[in-house]
Parts: C-alpha cells; sequence; structure tokens
C-alpha cells in the first residue's frame, strides 16, 4: 500500500509513516501513528480508516468495522479515503459495502470518471449486472469511449448468462446487446479485437451462426489477430454448427496441411468425410467444390490423403509428428466399423502399431496413444504383440492372468530392466524423470496385484520400498508420490504423507481436483495436528479463490478480454459448488470443536467465532460438483478393471451422504451449543425468544434428519460391500467404516438426550416419573453404546508372527470415532448436568422445608451420576489400551522381518524398511495425539458433578 495523491498534499505527508507501517505488518506501531494524527487532525478521516485497516489485522473486526462506519456515514470523496475503505472492505470480505461508498461518491461528484469507473468495478465485484450496464452507459455518456460502451454490451450479455429465464435471455437481453452493437458497426465505430469478439459471442449465444459466419469471414473478422488462427476455428467451428460439411472437409484439409499434427481437425475430417459419403455427395462439373476449397468424399482420397502426410512424415529427418501416424490407426478404426474392404489398403494394425513403437517408444506418451487403439488386434494377436512391445501386456490383461509364480518373475525382470535404465540418466538433473521410472512403477502395480489377492502384506512393505528407491533416484517423479501417498493412507499412516503431498507442489485448482487424497485420511488417522495444516492448505485455496477471480473479471474488463469473463464466474461457481470444498469447511469445523471447545474455550465461544447458524444449510446440494481428479493415477489396466462411470457415480453418492452426515452433526452441536445457556426464571417471557424454550423445534428437525441419512448411509454401505472401487480408483469414504466403529448410532442417541431434558425441565421433577425412567434408560444404553466401542478399538494396530506382518489400522480409525463420540457425549452431558443441577437443589430445599431424610434419590439423578462414573471408568480403558500400543510398537522390530518370497539385495532392504520405519513412527504419533486429546477430555469430567 503506497501513498495516494501528489505529494505537495500536506495530508500525504502525514499519512505517509501510517501507510509504511502497514505495509511492513507493524500494524500496531500504524494504529498508534493514526491515533496521534487524529488527536491533531480530529477531521483527517482518512488516518481513521487506515487505523481500522489496523486494528482488522489485529484480529478486532468490531472496532475496525465501527471506526469504518464512521467515515462511510460521512459519504467522503477524497482519493485517500475512498480506496483505504476499499481496501478496508475486501480484507472484511465485504465487497457490497464498496459499492455504497462510490455510489455517494458519484452522487456528489457526478462528472469524475474515475468515480463511476470504480463504482463499475465495485458492481463487478458482487456480479450487480443490471447497476454495470448502468454504470457503463453513465460513463459512456461523460466519457465516450469505446470500452466503456462495451463494457454496458457485455453486462448485458452477463444478465442473459445468469437469468433464470432463458426465454429472457434469447428475447431480450441478447437481441438488446446485439442491437447496442450493431448500432456501433452502421457509424463505423468499432475499434478493437475485443469489440468484435463480444459481437461473435452474441450471435453465437443467440444461435446466429450464419450472421456470426458473416462477421468472421468479413471485413471485421480481419481484427481477430489474438490468436493463431483464429478466424479459421472459429470458421471450423460454425461449418460443424451448420452441418456444411463440405466446407468443413476442406478447411480442415487445408488445416492439416499447415498443421499435420493438429488431432481434432484429423477427427473433423473424419467426421465431415463420412457425412458426406453418407450422403452421396459429389462434387459439382464446373466452379470450386466449396467456398474452402477442394473436398474429399471418397475413402480412397482419404486414404490417400493420409498416407501423403504420412509419407511426408517418413521423409524428415528427425523429430517426427505422432498425428499422422495416429491418424492412419484412426482411419482403419472407422473404415471397420463401417465394414470397408478399403481398410485392408492402410496396412496391419499389429505391424503399425509395433512400427509407431519403434519411432516414439522414448516418449511416455506412446503407450497411452497405443493404447486407445488396442481394441484393433484380435485376440489371437495379443501374445504376438506382447513379445513385441513388453509394456502393453498389463493393458491387455496378460499380466493378470499370470499366477503368483509368475508374476514374481515379472516383477524380477522388471526390476532388472529398471536398474539397467537407470545408468542413461545419470546425467539427468534433479528435476528430470530417470528414463526408466515406467518400469519401476509396474513393478509397484504386480507387487499390489499380489498383496490384493493373497492378502500377503509382505509384498506391500516391498512395494513401499520398491517406490521408496524409485523416488530416490527420481525425487521429481508425481507418480511415486501419489502411489507411496496412497499406500502409506491404507496402511493407515499418515505422517510420511504430508511431506509427499507437499513436495508435490500442488498449485491452484490442484488443491481441489487432488487435495482430497490429503485430507480424506488426516483426521481419521488420529494426526490432529497436520489434519488442520491439511484442512487450512485446502480452504486457503477456496478463500483466496473468491478474491483472486473477482479480480479476474475486472482486469479481463479493462483489457477488453470479454470472452474470458463467463470462463472465470464459471470457474469461481465450480470451486464455489465443489464437493471438496463443503467436505474441508465441514471437517475443519468439527476438527477444532473436537480439539478446543471445552478445553481452551466453551463451546458455545467456539461455535460462535465460527459464525456457525446451525439453523442455516449453507451447503449448495442441489449443486454440487465432484471436481476430484479421479484418474490422476497412471494405471495400464485392461477395460474391465479400470475406473468406469459407475464407480464415479458411487463414489459421489458416497462422499455425498458422508457430507451430509458430519454436516448434520455439526449443526446439532451447534444447536447443544446454544442450549448451554443456563434458564431463564420460570415466569421470564424471554424464555420463547431465545435460551432454551426457542430451540428445540430446529433440534427436533435436525435429529430426524439424522436419523433418515443414517439410515440411506447404511443401506447405501450395504450394496457397496458387494462392489470395490479399482486401487487405482476413488478412495473410498469414511462413511462404512464410521458405521462399522459404531459412532453414527452412538452420537445419535447422545444428541436424543437434550430433547428429553427438555420436557424434563418444563414438566418437573414430580409430574416425570415415565419421563425420567426413559432418560435414565438413554444414559444406560449409551454406556453401552461406549463400551462397545471401545471394544472395536482393542487389538494390535501392527504384529508380526512367523515372519509375517499384519496392520489393523482401521482400529486407530475406530478410536478417532470413539474420542469423537466422547467429546459430542460431554457436551450433551454438560448440558444435562446444566438442567439437573437446579432440579437437584429445588428438590433439596423441599426436602429441607418438609424435614424429610433425604434417602431416595430420583431415578434420573443416579443414572446421571451412575453415567459419569461409567464415562471416568471408559476413558481410563482407553488411555491404558492407548499405552499399551505405544509400548508393544516400541517393542516391535520390524527391520527383522524376514520378507519371503524373494531374495531382496541389501539396498532394497534399506528401502523397504525406510517404509517399514515410517508406519511405525506414524502410528506412534497418531496414538500420542489421541491420548492427548482424551486426557484433556478426561480433565473435563470433573465438571460433569450434580
Amino acid at each position: 500500500m503506497a501513498a495516494r495523491g501528489h505529494v505537495q498534499d500536506p495530508n500525504d505527508r502525514r499519512l505517509r509513516p501510517i501507510y509504511d507501517y502497514l505495509d511492513n505488518g507493524n500494524n500496531k506501531m500504524a494504529i498508534q501513528q493514526a491515533d496521534k494524527l487524529l488527536k491533531k487532525h480530529k477531521d483527517l478521516h482518512c488516518a481513521k480508516v487506515l487505523k481500522a485497516i489496523g486494528l482488522q489485522r489485529t484480529g478486532k473486526q468490531d472496532e475496525a468495522f465501527t471506526l469504518a462506519q464512521e467515515v462511510a456515514v460521512l459519504e467522503p470523496t477524497d482519493d485517500n479515503s475512498l480506496q483505504a475503505l476499499t481496501i478496508l472492505y475486501r480484507e472484511m470480505h465485504r465487497p457490497e459495502l464498496v459499492t455504497k461508498l462510490y455510489e455517494a461518491a458519484v452522487r456528489k461528484v457526478p462528472t469524475s470518471e474515475e468515480y463511476h469507473s470504480h463504482l463499475f468495478m465495485a458492481y463487478a465485484r458482487v456480479g450487480e449486472y443490471k447497476k454495470m450496464q448502468q454504470a457503463g452507459m453513465a460513463l459512456y455518456k461523460i466519457v465516450p469511449k469505446n470500452p466503456y460502451y462495451f463494457w454496458s454490451v457485455m453486462s448485458l450479455v452477463m444478465q442473459a448468462i445468469s437469468a433464470q429465464d432463458e426465454k429472457l435471455s434469447q428475447t431480450m437481453f441478447l437481441p438488446l446487446a446485439e442491437r447496442m452493437v450493431e448500432k456501433m458497426v452502421k457509424e463505423e465505430k468499432i475499434e478493437a479485437e475485443a469489440e468484435v469478439q463480444l459481437y461473435f459471442m452474441i450471435l453465437e449465444r443467440l444461435g446466429k451462426y450464419v450472421e456470426a459466419l458473416e462477421v468472421v469471414q468479413g471485413p471485421l473478422g480481419e481484427k481477430l489477430t489474438s490468436e493463431l488462427q483464429s478466424r479459421e476455428n472459429k470458421c471450423m467451428m460454425l461449418y460443424r454448427r451448420l452441418e456444411r460439411w463440405t466446407e468443413c472437409n476442406a478447411l480442415s484439409c487445408k488445416l492439416l496441411l499447415k498443421n499435420p499434427d493438429d488431432w481434432q481437425f484429423y477427427l473433423l475430417y473424419f467426421d465431415s468425410l463420412f457425412q458426406l459419403i453418407d450422403q452421396s455427395w459429389a462434387p459439382p462439373q464446373e466452379g470450386a467444390h466449396s467456398a474452402e476449397g477442394e473436398v474429399h468424399a471418397s475413402t480412397a482420397q482419404a486414404i490417400s490423403f493420409i498416407e501423403d502426410r504420412v509419407t511426408t512424415e517418413e521423409a524428415k529427418e528427425s523429430k517426427h509428428l505422432r498425428g499422422p501416424y495416429l491418424a492412419r490407426l484412426e482411419l482403419i478404426r472407422r473404415l471397420r466399423e463401417r465394414s470397408c474392404p478399403e481398410a485392408q489398403q492402410l496396412g496391419e494394425p499389429l505391424e503399425l502399431m509395433f512400427q509407431f513403437f519403434v519411432k516414439f517408444g522414448d516418449k511416455p506418451c506412446c503407450i497411452t496413444d497405443l493404447k486407445i487403439f488396442l481394441d484393433l488386434l484380435t485376440p489371437d494377436q495379443h501374445v504376438q504383440f506382447i513379445n513385441r512391445l513388453m509394456e502393453l501386456s498389463r493393458s491387455l490383461g496378460q499380466q493378470h492372468a499370470l499366477n503368483t509364480e509368475g508374476k514374481l518373475g515379472l516383477i524380477r525382470e522388471l526390476k532388472a530392466h529398471y536398474r539397467h535404465g537407470l545408468q542413461f540418466g545419470k546425467s539427468c538433473l534433479k528435476t528430470e524423470l530417470q528414463f526408466s521410472d515406467m518400469y519401476c512403477l509396474m513393478a509397484a502395480h504386480v507387487y499390489i496385484d499380489l498383496w490384493m489377492e493373497t492378502g500377503d502384506q509382505n509384498k506391500l512393505w516391498q512395494c513401499l520400498g520398491m517406490l521408496e528407491e524409485g523416488l530416490s533416484h527420481s525425487s521429481s517423479n508425481a507418480q511415486f508420490k501419489l502411489l507411496l501417498l496412497l499406500l502409506y493412507c491404507r496402511l493407515g499412516a499418515f505422517e510420511p504423507v504430508v511431506d509427499l503431498y507437499s513436495s508435490l507442489d500442488a498449485k491452484h485448482v490442484q488443491h481441489d481436483t487432488i487435495g482430497y487424497l490429503l485430507t480424506r485420511y488426516a483426521e481419521s488417522l488420529g494426526q490432529f495436528a497436520a489434519a488442520s495444516q491439511s484442512c487450512n492448505f485446502s480452504l486457503r485455496f477456496f478463500h483466496s479463490n473468491q478474491k483472486d477471480t473477482s479480480e479476474y473479471i475486472i482486469q479481463a474488463y479493462k483489457y477488453g478480454a470479454f470472452e474470458k469473463i463467463p470462463e472465470f464466474i464459471a470457474f469461481r461457481n465450480r470451486l464455489n459448488h465443489s464437493l471438496h470444498f463443503a467436505q474441508v469447511r465441514t471437517e475443519r469445523m468439527l476438527l477444532d470443536l473436537f480439539l478446543e471447545a471445552d478445553i481452551s474455550s466453551t463451546l458455545e465461544e467456539s461455535v460462535k467465532s465460527m459464525s456457525l447458524c446451525p439453523e442455516e444449510d449453507d451447503i449448495p446440494w442441489d449443486s454440487l460438483r465432484d471436481n476430484r481428479d479421479l484418474t490422476v493415477l497412471v494405471g495400464w489396466n485392461p477395460k474391465d478393471r479400470e475406473l468406469n462411470e459407475d464407480h464415479k457415480q458411487r463414489s459421489r453418492e458416497d462422499e455425498t451422504l458422508w457430507l451430509r452426515l458430519r454436516s448434520l452433526t455439526l449443526r446439532m452441536i451447534g444447536c447443544v451449543s446454544v442450549l448451554t445457556h443456563p434458564p431463564a426464571p420460570r415466569n421470564s417471557e424471554k424464555t420463547t425468544e431465545n435460551g432454551v424454550a426457542a430451540k428445540p423445534s430446529s433440534l427436533q428437525s435436525l435429529l430426524s434428519q439424522l436419523e433418515n441419512t443414517l439410515n440411506q448411509a447404511t443401506q447405501f454401505t450395504e450394496k457397496q460391500l458387494q462392489h470395490q472401487y479399482p486401487f487405482l480408483g476413488p478412495v473410498p469414504s469414511r462413511l462404512a467404516q464410521a458405521l462399522s466403529s459404531g459412532c453414527c448410532q452412538c452420537q445419535l442417541s447422545s444428541l436424543q438426550l437434550p430433547l428429553h431434558l427438555q420436557e424434563l425441565e418444563t414438566a418437573g421433577l414430580d409430574e416425570s416419573t415415565e419421563l425420567q425412567t426413559q432418560i435414565s434408560n438413554l444414559f444406560k444404553c449409551l454406556a453401552v453404546q461406549l463400551q462397545d466401542m471401545l471394544e472395536k478399538c482393542k487389538g494390535d494396530l501392527l504384529e508380526v508372527k512367523d515372519g509375517q506382518s499384519k496392520t489393523q489400522h482401521f482400529l486407530l480409525e475406530n478410536l478417532v470415532y470413539f474420542v469423537e463420540t466422547v467429546c459430542i457425549v460431554l457436551w450433551v452431558s454438560n448440558y444435562c448436568g446444566s438442567v439437573l443441577r437446579p432440579l437437584k437443589s429445588s428438590l433439596q430445599k423441599k426436602k429441607k422445608k418438609k424435614k424429610e431424610a433425604s434417602t431416595v434419590t430420583l431415578p434420573v439423578l443416579s443414572a446421571y451420576q451412575e453415567f459419569s462414573g461409567s464415562l471416568q471408568s471408559l476413558l481410563n480403558q482407553a488411555l491404558e489400551h492407548i499405552k499399551s500400543q505405544e509400548i508393544s510398537l516400541t517393542a516391535l522390530k520390524l527391520g527383522a522381518l524376514s520378507l519371503e518370497g524373494e531374495t531382496q539385495s541389501e539396498a532394497e532392504g534399506t528401502f523397504t524398511k525406510t517404509g517399514m520405519d515410517k508406519v511405525q513412527n506414524s502410528y506412534l504419533r497418531s496414538l500420542q495425539e489421541i491420548g492427548e486429546l482424551l486426557k484433556k477430555r478426561a480433565d473435563t469430567l470433573k465438571s460433569l458433578k450434580i
């Protein structure tokens, strides 16, 4: 932030030190300096706003807002105050207040181009398209510059795009925008390429493709110069839309002669060719075939054209392009689909694919290129082809057909290839991949096959060792890191994953597309500190996206990149409606509550600091988008083992159900936090407005929603057991494990208590014998459920018997669910205590008045005290179990484990041991963090006594 305005202005000189302090992050000194200045110059509004910025940055939001509003109501028109308020409101995430600021400034100084321009951009930040349209025209009237006029036109287009009613878009907004541009065309006022692009966009959205084509091909189209082949690409798109196959074919021919590697033009060439063949099109006797030149309308011409492209490539000495060779295979496929015997003229696919491999086998894309055309091979050609191309054997399912011995032999072969290839990459930079990395990755995949088929976990250890070895030689290999990340998580070891994910250096949208790999496991494996960090990591991206996208949109208006504006808005919506974003936000709030509430601050304070409103569901369920990249891991599996649409659909349903459960649980905890108010006096009228009596409706409603969702989740999970995702496919959600641990049912039971306690409070102890029995039974049932949950946590996380290891990482997840449930039960019990305490004391007072001996204890009070005691015992058992696990894990020497089935070299054994140690250390860290949280919770038990 730099000082504004002219140097001569004495106020600028006075404000300069405050700007400097704010720029350097010294907010306290900025506040002090502003206070000093305000003592001497009370009317220096900018100083007050700069002080507010300092307060905002030191966490005093309410004070900052009050101070800012004192200046805002005065409707300032000096640059310094306006810009400082704009900065403050942006930092407060209140861009709508900036519009009010400049509306007032424009009213006071109606001829200011600068203020009108700022007002337009302020509307752009909040998406007020109608007001933007008006502001653009007002600006154009003051200063008749083309960009301002077209800002207004674009705002009409945005009204059309955002309108709920498509009819309104097509009959009002877009035609009006079209007329506005046509007026400028007639007056010959079109100046820039951006204006032509906008005209094209409007015509395209109106479906006026013929008119759009005339614009592109006419004099206005000459302005389309910023992108290579911009006019040709637009023409091609319009020809396709208009089904003008002759022009489409001729133009694709011309473009392929210029760039024989552009795959999209090959596809358009083939599409148009076969359309023309089906229409029995014949060239005219005289004149040109089409507006774009010569047209191909026979298979003979197509074969000749493609063969010519290949021949041209063959004549080159180096840097061959892949396009023509792949186009030849694509043409064979299309001719075969139509049962055309001419397909044979192009050659035998097996031979052509082998030649392609010889020519491009050194490129990582070679296998993925060929994989598309594997269906051209007949089954009896598979083995013949494999003998010539080893790597494709996996894609054809040959590797999966091998028995255990065969797979171990294959692994030895792949390892030998991998290590032999390392010599060729000795001069590679650290950031470069080794040439033989794919052999290492494939060996890891075969190890995983063996582990999944035999259940022999030693194969998994060896796989970890293989990948760790690969990473030591090729430290930038993202595939090694992603597969290691997946394997460590499957083993329940989260500690090594943090560094692996961090080293991937995920950028921007990748936090949404692959971030789930990290956040899915962080909390469920008991690494709470790392979970907080990983949630923050993701949320920082989503929150900054809101602000950044607004800036991109404003820049697009400023520089006339109109076609990018709808893209930016679609991108922002895609991220705002991201399933991953909703999950991380919910998990982050739950995690904060489990770690902090009633330990460092009360539950009510914690909920309030999150601005959590239990009555409101802020998740856009109907428009949630699953943006996960489920194909990020490279695999060479045959089609029947690959990820399909059914897997994706089920995974999305799985994740959405889990989010619904977590969101409802969070909102119910929010309800409980409000209930912890001390009850108002009986005769107070306010009881119906706030506090206890106002909340049962939302609590009751949320409870029934939670119960319904739990039933849906149970049914879904039962079905899901029959269908497993591919190993390289979606990561299973936490739903199945949560249900089997018993935590969902137990949490539901505990959250029913507040409703019963409210009834008891209303009825009083004398009139509620049946209700008291019901509550007492609930306490007993809850104690039994918690004990069952704890039993499911018992067992060894890691054990070694007869040279075989066995990990049971689900025990860690069960422990985490137990701790989460204990937290919820303690909050509910705290509320129960706050209701029962006054009832008990009023009962004692009555007994004293009647001078009765207080030997009889009411069932609800004794049940509550008994429950408190059983909670104490449960937590002690859990802590003892954790302690015993820590001792046995520390004593376990995994390095001594003999990995049978294959002799390992010393170096290989070292890498395998590294992987084992990481798992062991991660388990210890998880147990330590779970134990610490349980101890803190055990300390809060004292407050439950009544």
